[in-house]
């Protein structure tokens, strides 16, 4: 959803407004689509179309 790597993850995870987990499992963290959805619509700017160069 977000389009970056692993590394590029952990810094956005670090961010104050992303959210928090919806549940804490052993093989990892998991987020409700919604509130991933959200934090992309609020604060990550739109990427421009293939075709907008």
């Amino acid at each position: 959803m977000l389009g970056v790597g692993r590394s590029r993850f952990r810094e956005i995870r670090r961010h104050p407004a992303f959210p928090a987990p919806y549940q804490e499992l052993s093989v990892g963290a998991v987020w409700l689509k919604r509130d991933v959805e959200r934090y992309v619509r609020e604060h990550r700017p739109p990427r421009p179309a293939d075709d907008d160069e």
